[in-house]
């Protein structure tokens, strides 16, 4: 693994694009996934702190969307009707600055939410969207 020998080294989120199902997302300005791991507490004899065990993980994660369109009428018709829709997104972060790009693919993602309707006056329209997601595979890492 490489040092930093620049702050133009540092990956920008101004290059970053998600792709669900490929297509682009145009309109979304930020993305987050991550694994929270499940733990059970295990009591170690003449130990005072507190050990764990991993017993399981879940994918999570958000997206952040300009409002443009009814994005997700497909996905509320669906849950309307009893389905549970699940898609393929891929988040890119590829700064030519950096010294690599960074794909990520993330599998059986479900969103926990879904926006029908949601606006303010005298302001720009966005929707955060927390989802959560089976798997995923770095396609290209950095």
């Amino acid at each position: 693994m490489s040092t930093i020998d620049s702050a133009k080294r540092v990956m920008s989120g101004t290059f970053g694009e998600l792709w669900w199902d490929g297509d682009l997302v145009a309109e979304c300005y930020k993305f987050t996934a991550k694994y929270t791991n499940s733990k059970e507490a295990i009591n170690l004899p003449r130990q005072m702190v507190e050990d764990s065990k991993v017993m399981g993980s879940k994918g999570t994660g958000s997206m952040g969307l300009y409002k443009v369109y009814s994005r997700f009428r497909e996905m509320a018709d669906a849950i309307r009707d009893g389905k549970d829709e699940r898609v393929t997104v891929v988040s890119k972060l590829d700064d030519p600055d950096a010294y690599g790009a960074e794909r990520v693919a993330l599998y059986g993602v479900s969103l926990d939410e879904v926006p029908i309707v949601n606006w303010e006056r005298k302001t720009v329209q966005k929707d955060e969207v927390p989802f959560t997601f089976t798997s995923h595979k770095y396609l290209e890492s950095a």
